[in-house]
């Protein structure tokens, strides 16, 4: 059935929210402290092994900065925050809110897994990647709501969209997803990957959020001006 896939992604980052933040009291904060330096190194792991597989360095660059653009013009991260500050002024006493949503937002919906998997979904395979990648995010799910609260919650919102807009559109875009687009594409993303990482670790704060058209400007970049 299209969408499962995706549908138990966001289930399991509800539940394993939920079970952040009923729990989240019980873990003293060095061992949360521990947790997510552990998470931030796994991202940044991730995220170093996807960049590194990008055959067209230039290509990314021009997405990078083309991206970029786009981003600040549509301002991209203002609104992620601004939605998470709407959604804090309703759950008030729930943590960092704006923080959290944005951070696990990002997290969740950038990267190979979230991409290919919602592909492998919407070309009507079993979604095994997406499968795996909610037993993932179920897990740092909890690590996250324990610290950021209550907004990783309402990322499930976020990845449900996001997700499911790719599924959706995947069979009228069969033709474009050839493996060298989809290669620059997981490059793109696993810098943007490695920009979470280094933010969760606390050594650099980047504005990620501004930089997500830059995923979406590797297909026709590769398209244009990849060496055959």
């Amino acid at each position: 059935m299209i969408m499962q896939g995706t549908a138990v992604n966001a289930a399991a980052i509800v539940i394993g929210s939920v079970v952040g933040l009923k729990a989240g009291h019980l873990i003293p904060n060095r061992v949360r402290g521990t947790v997510m330096a552990g998470v931030g190194l796994a991202v940044v792991l991730i995220g170093c092994q996807l960049a590194l597989k990008s055959r067209e360095p230039l290509i990314i660059i021009g997405c990078l900065i083309g991206g970029g653009i786009i981003g600040e013009l549509l301002r991209i991260e203002e609104r992620l925050e601004s939605l998470g500050n709407w959604i804090g002024d309703r759950f008030q006493g729930s943590g960092q809110v704006a923080e959290g949503f944005v951070t696990a937002s990002l997290l969740f919906c950038v990267g190979a897994m979230a991409i290919m998997g919602s592909l492998q979904d919407g070309l009507g395979s079993t979604p095994e990647i997406l499968y795996a990648k909610a037993a993932l995010d179920g897990i740092t799910s909890v690590a996250l709501a324990s610290t950021l609260g209550f907004g990783v919650l309402f990322s499930a919102l976020a990845v449900f969209a996001y997700q499911g807009a790719i599924t959706l559109s995947a069979t009228l875009a069969q033709q474009l997803l050839t493996p060298s687009v989809v290669q620059e594409m997981n490059a793109v993303g696993g810098l943007l990957i490695l920009a979470i990482g280094l933010d969760l670790l606390g050594m650099k704060r980047l504005p990620v959020g501004n930089l997500l058209p830059a995923v979406f400007l590797a297909p026709p970049l590769v398209m244009l001006f990849a060496s055959s």
